[in-house]
């Protein structure tokens, strides 16, 4: 067994260092989710900690790690034999982003339970991280149908298995513990609201501080185990205070008084749900334990709000993480003023400047120790109760749409005179209609086309490709049936074979590659316009982060087309990059969809199961070059010969339209919506599709051929 890096020996993240101490001392926290940028460490950081965790209690004979102290009857090895118990170290299991259902929940033998009727099941991940730390890395790739089992677990603290007639449940509860890169992609609400605390991670800019990371790694590279010796010390204390503070928690007191800022902060911050102040409570007294403390003072909760209500409030996929601390702080103040019972004035929140817990911040860090676990070097460079998220910038207002921005009243007014206009400010997105690509498909579970996929409604039954996993029991017993005879079938039993076995066939929905052509021409640079056209873009985008699509983006402008976003699953990125978007010049509309071509056929050597849906956003309008309308009619050609599904989002305005984004989506064999009309809530737009919109494409062109 390899040796892990020590715990005590991780330079700095102070912030994730300390959410995951509290959650040892807490199991009911409820996990930790790690948000940062690659070779930070987080996964060293998450692996360490395991070694800190108090040992279990088992029985010899359970695969499932029951507690003997809390004996589970729904156990399928139950029940136990009292003398069969043994202590093992907390485990920590890791789930790998590829992983099968099967490989997370568990998986039966179907053949032996049809013909033996026994409950032949093998334990799967859920089971071997009971009592223990399950570790995710990169949750935000993890598969949809993945996710479901997660949150079912997490929820009630028990896994269920259930496959046709035979059902299995066994307890399973652990310490949910996710790390993921924003860039590539955020996590479901649901998910997201299941870990308990999260922090950001970043790598130091101190100099000093980045040489020790590099000393201490070279050191634990070199020789593991007298690295790993050298720091047994304060692993020992660590593991003795973590011991202590479990101790202790039960004898904590949340007095009403920190109710009341707890609730007071959750409601200034509009968190949806009552898990914010769950969570805050649990973390508030974790803290106070960790601190050698039975009363939760306000700190505690300053610094549980810190940790626990970043990733709750925000409201859409493009809105940064993070707490404002000087109105966390407000909250507090107005709160002690507004109440006389409260504790004194002086023992009122610290500032943001102040060392919080585990420094020597105010009077109520009374309690030696506090904070987090000690360094070998006495000059720490990061500030372990500051908030990760608090230096990100403040979410922009959105204007009115009937208002412009003041980039916009400074932009050129329109024209393809190659003057650049300055970024403009996005309108207020809004639910868009769906689109989806025709035909069936075999891509990532998603929610925007037709798919076969692991989930869904059954439409048929074939013969098992690999392991069996969805059993078709109709199916399987209509081909075992007329060899009953043949087989010397002599009892009630049917007699099953391996060759009777049927998988079902399930019809669900998938996820897309969703690729932008975005017009930034100096057309498109008209007062207000363009607002309204990445408003357009930005809702679009948050309906492909909603249905689980890739996403990417080209724009054409002046002499080119550029991949402003190459193809992604970070929605936030796409937005991010439209918001800094200018706008000017020529219209080489043919750049841009041969671009496009070019990128989606990239996409489909590396993705070939996932299927793209072109959204072309433009005025139709082509200049710059030798017959500009007639060669991007001929790119649009190609694009649907090679059966590329696509939409044309019109942007045209006022009172003379010359109609070019109509014959564009000609071409393209393609429908096209107005902005007014892409709206899901217009109650005039008719309900369009790229499959009704192909089809009627190709009976036009069918007759035509017939006439001529």
């Amino acid at each position: 067994m390899s040796t892990p890096y020590p715990f005590a020996a991780i330079v700095g993240m102070d912030s994730l260092r300390l959410a995951l101490l509290l959650n040892a001392v807490s199991p009911a926290v409820g996990g930790v989710l790690v948000r940062g940028e690659k070779g930070t460490a987080k996964t060293t950081t998450v692996r360490a900690l395991a070694t800190l965790l108090p040992e279990v209690e088992t029985h010899t004979d359970c695969r499932f790690g029951c507690d003997p102290a809390a004996p589970d009857a729904s156990c399928p090895d139950a029940p136990h034999e009292d003398g069969t118990r043994f202590v093992r170290p907390a485990r920590m299991v890791e789930l790998p982003v590829g992983a099968s259902e099967d490989r997370l929940v568990g998986s039966l033998d179907i053949e032996r339970a049809l013909s033996d009727g026994v409950k032949a099941f093998e334990p799967g991940l859920l089971a071997a991280a009971h009592r223990g730390v399950l570790y995710v890395d990169e949750v935000n790739l993890l598969g949809d149908h993945l996710v479901d089992s997660l949150l079912d677990a997490a929820a009630t603290g028990a896994a269920h298995i259930e496959r046709e007639g035979v059902s299995v449940r066994h307890a399973s509860r652990f310490l949910l513990v996710g790390t993921m890169n924003p860039e590539e992609g955020e996590l479901r609400p649901q998910l997201l609201d299941r870990f308990g605390l999260t922090v950001e991670v970043a790598a130091s800019r101190e100099t000093d501080e980045r040489v020790e990371v590099v000393r201490r790694r070279l050191a634990f590279d070199e020789d593991p185990a007298a690295f790993a010796a050298k720091w047994a010390a304060e692993e020992d204390a660590l593991r003795e205070r973590i011991a202590a503070a479990r101790a202790l928690l039960p004898s904590v007191r949340l007095g009403d008084g920190a109710l009341r800022r707890i609730a007071a902060v959750c409601a200034g911050f509009e968190v949806d749900g009552m898990r914010a102040d769950i969570v805050t409570a649990r973390t508030a007294s974790a803290l106070a334990a960790w601190a050698g403390r039975t009363d939760v003072v306000t700190e505690d909760v300053r610094q549980a709000a810190l940790l626990a209500l970043p990733h709750r409030r925000r409201r859409n996929p493009f809105d940064a993480p993070g707490l404002d601390e000087d109105k966390l702080d407000e909250i507090l103040r107005q709160f002690e003023e507004e109440d006389e019972d409260d504790e004194p004035e002086d023992d009122g929140p610290q500032g943001p400047d102040d060392d919080g817990p585990g420094g020597d911040g105010g009077p109520e860090d009374d309690a030696p120790g506090d904070g987090v676990p000690p360094q070998e070097s006495a000059d720490p460079t990061t500030d372990s109760g500051s908030d990760p998220a608090a230096d990100l910038p403040p979410q922009r207002e959105q204007p009115a749409a009937d208002s412009p921005s003041p980039q916009e009243s400074s932009a050129p007014q329109s024209g393809d005179d190659g003057r650049e206009a300055a970024p403009v400010t996005a309108s207020e997105p809004f639910r868009t209609r769906k689109f989806d690509v025709p035909g069936l498909g075999e891509g990532a579970a998603g929610r925007r086309s037709r798919a076969r996929t692991a989930h869904g409604r059954t439409t048929g039954a074939r013969r098992p490709r690999g392991t069996l996993t969805r059993l078709h029991l109709a199916a399987t017993l209509q081909a075992a049936a007329p060899h009953q005879r043949a087989r010397g079938r002599a009892g009630r039993g049917l007699v099953v074979r391996r060759d009777d076995l049927r998988e079902a066939v399930r019809e669900g929905r998938e996820g897309n590659l969703v690729l932008f052509v975005v017009d930034a021409s100096g057309s498109m640079a008209a007062r207000k316009r363009m607002s309204a056209v990445k408003g357009a873009v930005l809702s679009l985008l948050l309906d492909a982060y909603q249905r689980r699509d890739k996403i990417g983006m080209i724009t054409f402008r002046g002499a080119g087309a550029d991949v402003a976003l190459p193809p992604t699953s970070s929605v936030d990125a796409g937005a991010a990059r439209l918001e800094k978007l200018p706008t000017g010049g020529r219209t080489p509309l043919a750049e841009g969809l041969l671009r496009a071509r070019e990128v989606l056929r990239v996409e489909r050597l590396r993705d070939p199961s996932r299927r793209p849906l072109l959204v072309v956003v433009t005025d139709g309008r082509a200049t710059g070059g030798a017959e500009p309308l007639a060669r991007a009619a001929r790119a649009a050609g190609l694009l649907a010969a090679e059966g590329t599904a696509s939409v044309v989002v019109d942007c045209e305005a006022g009172p003379v339209r010359l109609g070019l984004a109509a014959e564009l989506g000609q071409s393209l064999q393609a429908p096209v919506v107005t902005l007014d009309e892409l709206r899901a809530d217009t109650v005039t737009a008719l309900v369009r599709t790229v499959r009704t919109t192909s089809a009627t494409s190709a009976i036009a062109t069918a007759s035509t051929r017939g006439a001529a």
